[in-house]
């Protein structure tokens, strides 16, 4: 009979978890592609929209060469009119290739090559017709009402194709939002699917359970021996989850190895190569000059990019400094960043490499969490070991919250049963102090390793 039970249990848990799986799998990877997407046309009409402003700033830029050289017959004020022509002349073609595809904006964009090729034509003959000494038919030029008329011609037409890339840039917003939405709906409707087939499987288990209730001795011994099944199970879970949780931070420290050594000697020999180009370029070419020190610029944010990312998945001075000037500095920083004051009480303590990193991993969620939701003025970092335990403390004096409602609220309950895990993992215990308007406090004790003590 519970064999029977448990056939018919497993034949209506397995298909919904794995039509649950499948599809999680497919609305994942639908909304991924619609989003990325979205992301890359959102990036196309961006560039766009800048192609247009670029091109109406070089247009003017044209026009105020022009009247500059018109104005004072210094060929120096030809240079900006010159690069303000090759300056136009990039943008069309980068215009030309984004709109090539919709025929309707295309014409919009032929409308604006006309009106520019016009305007450029008036300012060329303007300036041919002082080159040959007619000073007066050159002025009338400038001075036409038709001129004017088309710098605003151009303006409008500029200003009309951008508004246009801002209602596809609206559009495609809401397409990524709709996206997104779908996306949570389908995780919803996929978590309703797995508490069901949870429901289904809890049922059937009750079932049994009803039938072994009426055979006493079969319980017992069946009590006896999945007792004995569950404490290994546990066992073999504790040392899986503690496996797991040594993996990952093995695995962010070979990322963090890997992005120090490779992409920082990338980033550091095209640093060097920009270098190498501008001493070669100096006094040359000063637009091109101007590029390089924009890309030495960006190369410099990268590599403290790279830096920061490295000292996030695994602080370096932990193993050269100590627990207590790592957690120093992570208050330090924290402070500078939040505008929050942060007062230390850090003595050095005995605790082994992997305790010490869950610790520092705690201080550092904590206080995350602080700046978050806390609205605290104040906090207060402590570490000290007594009577050969390691005692931790992050308390604030922020708005606190209610540890009740809180542990109905998964999102709360996910990130405090995380911390807490951390601690029980390596044989210590989390104790979690709050109430609305006075604050919070974690305590955390952890016995002391057999080791020097962390500085």
């Amino acid at each position: 009979m519970n064999r029977v039970l448990l056939l018919k249990s497993r034949r209506i848990v397995l298909p919904l978890a794995v039509a649950a799986a499948v599809a999680m799998v497919i609305i994942s990877e639908g909304a991924y592609w619609q989003s990325v997407k979205a992301l890359s046309d959102l990036a196309a009409i961006g560039d766009a929209r800048s192609d247009v402003q670029q091109l109406q700033q070089s247009v003017l830029a044209a026009e105020a060469g022009q009247r500059g050289y018109l104005l004072t017959a210094r060929k120096e004020y030809l240079a900006p009119y010159e690069a303000a022509l090759k300056g136009i002349d990039e943008s069309f073609k980068r215009l030309d290739r984004y709109y090539a595809a919709d025929a309707s904006e295309f014409d919009g964009l032929n409308a604006l090559h006309t009106l520019t090729d016009i305007k450029l034509a008036e300012l060329a003959a303007a300036i041919r017709l002082y080159d040959e000494g007619k000073n007066a038919a050159s002025t009338d030029i400038v001075l036409s009402a038709l001129n004017k008329k088309q710098m605003e011609a151009i303006r409008a037409l500029g200003t009309e194709l951008m508004d246009a890339q801002t209602l596809k840039a609206e559009a495609g917003r809401e397409t990524l939002y709709a996206t997104l939405l779908g996306r949570r709906l389908g995780m919803a409707l996929l978590t309703a699917i797995s508490l069901l087939a949870l429901y289904l499987f809890l049922r059937r288990t009750d079932e049994l359970k009803r039938q072994e209730l009426r055979l006493k001795d079969v319980v017992r011994a069946e009590r006896d021996r999945l007792e004995i099944e569950v404490d290994q199970r546990t066992a073999q879970l504790t040392k899986l989850a503690r496996y797991l949780q040594t993996a990952r931070e093995d695995e962010r420290n070979r990322l963090a190895r890997n992005l120090h050594d490779e992409l920082g000697s990338l980033l550091t020999s095209a640093k060097l190569d920009a270098a190498r180009i501008k001493s070669r370029l100096a006094g040359k070419a000063p637009e091109a000059l101007e590029r390089l020190e924009h890309l030495v610029h960006t190369l410099n944010q990268s590599i403290a990019l790279g830096r920061s990312i490295i000292e996030d998945l695994r602080p370096s001075t932990l193993g050269n400094l100590g627990l207590v000037a790592t957690l120093e500095i992570l208050a330090r920083e924290f402070a500078d960043q939040s505008g929050i004051a942060v007062d230390c009480a850090l003595s050095p303590v005995k605790l082994d490499a992997n305790a010490e990193l869950m610790v520092y991993r705690l201080v550092q969620e904590a206080i995350t969490n602080i700046s978050k939701y806390a609205r605290a003025r104040q906090v207060w970092v402590s570490l000290a070991a007594r009577d050969g335990q390691v005692e931790v403390a992050v308390r604030d004096d922020g708005v606190g919250f209610d540890l009740t409602v809180s542990a109905k609220s998964a999102k709360s309950a996910f990130g405090l049963l995380g911390m807490r895990f951390r601690v029980e993992a390596e044989g210590g215990k989390m104790t979690l102090f709050s109430t609305p308007g006075h604050g919070t406090r974690v305590l955390v004790t952890l016995p002391e390793s057999s080791g020097t003590s962390s500085a």
